[in-house]
């Protein structure tokens, strides 16, 4: 029942991206469209990750706002499918003590960064598929639905200047131009500005 409820949460999301593709969505839209489900974003999530669709929120576009999804292209990506087994999730739980490795959440007691839930485990990757990360339980653990969705990020430190510098100096140089091509597409007006000044 709780399978064919996701599922049914999720083709009701897809839907309606593909019916509003170009038009900028809420949460508060989104959350409605999914039935009023609480894990309405992990089937967004769900949608980018497993399924392909590029829809992007404020982490991709400067004009999008924090809870804002925009939906640019009906034709998915290849996604990578979820194929982690339930012994390997038994593993990885164990291992991590059914402890968010993120912020330290408890399955099952409330929340501490949002106590209108209890705290509910996933399996994520250390490192990504996309990077070449494995399903392997070294590369795997467990993370809260808070921390898996992206709502609180509390022990990653953001880099700051210097260190992004760093790793842009050292990364190829088609990598470096794919990373300008992302920040004139997140950051257009400024760019722009950027350009007419003749800043470099």
């Amino acid at each position: 029942m709780a399978a064919s409820g996701r599922g049914g949460a999720r083709a009701k999301l897809r839907a309606h991206f593909l019916a509003n593709v170009g038009r900028t969505m809420n949460s508060d839209e989104l959350r409605e469209v999914a039935g009023g489900i609480t894990e309405w974003a992990r089937r967004v999530r769900e949608l980018r990750n497993e399924e392909g669709y590029q829809i992007l929120t404020h982490n991709d576009r400067s004009d999008l706002r924090p809870g804002e999804y925009l939906l640019e292209d009906p034709k998915p990506i290849p996604a990578f499918a979820r194929e982690i087994s339930k012994e390997v999730r038994a593993i990885v739980l164990d291992r991590n003590g059914f402890t968010c490795q993120m912020c330290g959440a408890v399955a099952g007691e409330t929340h501490p960064y949002d106590p209108s839930r209890k705290t509910r485990l996933h399996i994520g990757h250390i490192i990504d598929k996309s990077k070449g990360g494995t399903d392997d339980p070294a590369n795997l653990r467990a993370l809260c639905s808070v921390c898996n969705e992206g709502a609180q990020n509390i022990t990653l430190m953001r880099p700051d200047l210097k260190q992004l510098l760093v790793q842009i100096r050292r990364a190829r140089t088609e990598d470096q131009i794919a990373a300008l091509a992302w920040l004139i597409k997140k950051f257009p007006r400024q760019a722009s500005e950027l350009v007419g000044r003749g800043d470099s």
